[in-house]
């Protein structure tokens, strides 16, 4: 009996878990430019188009602080791994590591953030 209820359970769990794919961060460059930082983010995710795709990264101080967002205007079905820039970032003094955290449009920001260690 128990199997029986369990069946339409598992078919609306299942769908919802193949598009759980979070953005994944292949690579990270930073660079100062005099009082502020550029960062260049490399991701990879199974966009799929307008309804799901990977729109944005953040740069966070350890803390958890939003330091600065790149939005990600459009999905890049044909463009895997792709890399896209943000420039003037303003990191605290002292800063030696910030977070990158990666989102997409379907499922929100990614669980993780990869932790960078500055130049």
């Amino acid at each position: 009996m128990l199997r029986y209820a369990l069946i339409p359970l598992l078919c609306l769990v299942l769908p919802q878990a193949a598009f759980a794919d979070d953005p994944v961060i292949e690579d990270v460059t930073a660079r100062q430019n005099g009082g502020s930082w550029s960062f260049s983010v490399t991701l990879s995710h199974p966009d799929s188009g307008w309804d799901h795709y990977a729109d944005g990264w953040r740069v966070l101080d350890m803390d958890g602080n939003e330091l600065g967002l790149r939005v990600l205007a459009h999905p890049h079905v044909d463009e895997q791994p792709f890399t896209r820039a943000l420039s003037g970032v303003a990191l605290p003094d002292g800063t030696k590591q910030v977070q990158i955290q990666a989102r997409c449009n379907l499922d929100g920001w990614a669980a993780e953030a990869v932790v960078f260690d500055l130049p």
